[in-house]
């Protein structure tokens, strides 16, 4: 068992993103302790892709939690409304998209640091994305070191004077492009990978935004996307 400042909470989605994060955590010589969040999302397919990819990198656990935000609503993933398709870049990057989920990675993470604390981890491996991110506001730098900053006043760890929680963001930075050619160095399984809003089944719609920026970053690497899409 390695020492405790070398494990890691990673919340794993299934998703393309997660999973290159959580294979860069594992390169760092991290215990990688999984986190997935069922929030009663329209693409609940990705939870059993979270449980392969667990397996596939070795994770020391995976603690899958049941949070049905469909309560809340607010969002395309937990309710009736819509996903958009075909959009362009331009249309992207306009404004913040209905598939944005109220408060979601504010929640991720709260219950990821309570996790932290409990198997001794000292980092939150997050695989939040500024450029491709698709306009939601809780993928931002912003907002991870406020997260930090709320969780060393607001937690037992934090106020105790030992080792601050730290968020990491290691995609941060990077095009969806750049992401998948770490993920190449990592060997990270992508075929297990789940990134679509609206999947036909257990295949990729395509044309969601999510698959849309996944299909064009392939493309741009040259490289085959291994995951079915229905379209």
């Amino acid at each position: 068992m390695k020492p405790p400042n070398h494990r890691a909470v990673v919340l794993a989605s299934g998703g393309l993103d997660s999973t290159v994060t959580a294979a860069i955590a594992k390169e760092e010589g991290c215990e990688l302790f999984f986190l997935t969040i069922d929030y009663g999302q329209r693409h609940a397919v990705e939870v059993e892709r979270a449980r392969q990819v667990a397996a596939a990198l070795g994770a020391a656990s995976h603690l899958v939690m049941y949070l049905d935000l469909r309560a809340i609503g607010g969002s395309a993933l937990t309710g009736q409304e819509a996903v958009p398709k075909d959009r362009a870049g331009h249309e992207r990057s306009q404004g913040i998209p209905v598939t944005y989920v109220p408060g979601r990675n504010l929640i991720f993470l709260s219950i990821a640091a309570a996790h932290a604390e409990v198997v001794g981890a000292s980092c939150i491996y997050f695989g939040a994305n500024v450029l491709d991110y698709s306009g939601y506001p809780d993928c931002r730098p912003e907002f991870i070191r406020a997260f930090e900053a709320a969780v060393k006043e607001g937690t037992k760890a934090g106020v105790a004077g030992g080792q601050a929680l730290q968020v990491k963001a290691p995609l941060l930075l990077l095009t969806k492009a750049d992401i998948i050619r770490r993920g190449i160095e990592l060997h990270v399984p992508f075929h297990l990978t789940h990134s679509c809003y609206d999947p036909v089944g257990e295949q990729a719609c395509g044309r969601c935004d999510s698959c849309v920026i996944r299909r064009e970053g392939f493309a741009k690497v040259g490289v085959v996307d291994p995951i079915p899409y229905a379209l």
